[in-house]
């Protein structure tokens, strides 16, 4: 065990815990922020994707000791109250079916557009590459996304 000094969505947390741990289960199980989805485990689904000072990385990959001072954002710091312009094209374009991905689709699509305001067709294709969706909405999101462009 060791002692590690975690910033997540702009809160200090102090964590007691074996420096091997992926960030996922520092969020979900001491943390109990619970938006963020385990899916395969390997860094191939999406499904755990959160912010590492604004880069879209896998959570479930990432040992808690190599975060250090940069600042990690969950699905639950995007944004208070689900206000972000990627949010509410979710909403606009009708985007989640059974939803399970979606916190790590928002959070890739988020980052691409922090990253390029502006994206074609093809760099979203290649940002959101990995992003697996069950129910396939795929159309939608690059919609969705296109449009959190214009906001």
């Amino acid at each position: 065990m060791a002692q590690f000094q975690l910033n997540v969505n702009g809160k200090t947390h102090e964590l007691n815990v074996d420096p091997t741990t992926p960030i996922l289960w520092i969020l979900r199980d001491h943390l109990n922020l619970v938006g963020t989805k385990y899916g395969c485990g390997i860094a191939q689904c999406g499904a755990c994707t959160v912010h590492l000072n604004g880069i879209a990385v896998r959570s479930c990959q990432l040992p808690i000791s190599s975060v250090g001072s940069n600042k990690l954002t969950t699905i639950e710091g995007l944004s208070e109250n689900g206000e972000h312009p990627v949010q509410k094209a979710w909403l606009e374009h009708d985007v989640p079916q059974c939803g399970y991905c979606q916190s790590g689709q928002i959070m890739s699509a988020s980052a691409l557009l922090e990253a390029n305001a502006n994206p074609t067709e093809e760099e979203i294709e290649a940002a959101m590459h990995g992003n697996i969706c069950r129910c396939g909405t795929y159309t939608r999101i690059k919609a969705a996304i296109k449009t959190a462009s214009n906001s």
